[in-house]
């Protein structure tokens, strides 16, 4: 019996297999050499020293605010940029890219710079009289570095989700006598709720990542604007790697219960439709 070689499309389905499974791999082996090297007496010690409990506390506090605060911006925008046709349309669609493609230590840099100008100067007085806290090397110097690169991420998914959203439900609403703020919000809105819950989660997933622009523009000061992306590079600068490591899988197992939750709820949500 003649045997049968696979066939052009089988050869197709190889490679984009083992695509996937070589990129998977690797993911798992890093998890897996991560956990490897540490031990649980020194995961216990990091979950319980106050200086890690304040990282992690400050983390979830600021994430959250700046995962809040890119969906507040996003939203709009990614609205604008989907429906609108507007003049310099294009080159604003360049800038929204920028805080994706600068090196996150630039980010850091140019907002140290930008706070150092008179008018930086004027609003974080203005800022200080009204909380009683500065900007810089202070807890919102935190949330403001991880809002600039985190809000990039949550415009590009919600332009994208508007994009897939068919406007005519829309178009339909303005003809029967509502305004287009309130198509957008009885009508589009709403169809993309899943779209602001994905925005939402990669914000806050990419703001607790974030270390470069925290460090050069907020610090890394021990219990007061140190985050776990952070705690990290201390750890390291010390030569304690044990810890680092412990706190490098305390981050991802927090990055991944916040991911398995949003997903979860999105698919009771989409069940529930």
């Amino acid at each position: 019996m003649i045997p049968r070689w696979p066939n052009r499309d089988t050869w197709f389905l190889i490679a984009l297999g083992t695509a996937l499974g070589g990129y998977v791999l690797l993911i798992l082996a890093m998890l897996v050499v991560d956990a490897a090297h540490t031990r649980f007496d020194v995961i216990w010690r990091a979950v319980h020293d106050p200086d890690i409990l304040f990282a992690v506390k400050l983390s979830v506090f600021s994430c959250t605010i700046s995962a809040l605060l890119s969906v507040l911006v996003a939203v709009p925008i990614g609205y604008l940029m989907s429906r609108m046709r507007f003049p310099g349309r294009t080159l604003i669609d360049v800038c929204l890219d920028i805080p994706i493609v600068l090196p996150p230590l630039v980010i850091g840099l140019s907002l140290l710079i930008l706070f150092q100008t008179s008018a930086g100067r004027a609003l974080e007085s203005w800022f200080q009289a009204l909380t009683g806290s500065g900007i810089t090397y202070e807890v919102p110097a935190v949330i403001l570095a991880q809002f600039m690169v985190a809000c990039a991420f949550a415009v590009r998914t919600m332009r994208a989700t508007f994009d897939q959203t068919n406007p005519r439900a829309e178009q339909v609403a303005l003809t029967l006598g509502c305004t287009r703020a309130q198509a957008f919000r009885l009508v589009a809105l709403p169809e993309a709720w899943r779209g602001v819950v994905t925005a939402g989660t990669l914000a806050w997933a990419r703001a607790l990542g974030e270390f470069g622009p925290i460090l050069v523009f907020a610090g890394a000061t021990r219990q007061r604007t140190e985050v776990l992306s952070t705690t990290v590079f201390l750890e390291l600068s010390v030569g304690r790697l044990d810890t680092a490591v412990a706190v490098s899988l305390l981050m991802i197992l927090i990055a991944v219960l916040v991911l398995v939750l949003v997903r979860r709820w999105g698919a009771l949500g989409e069940g529930a439709r």
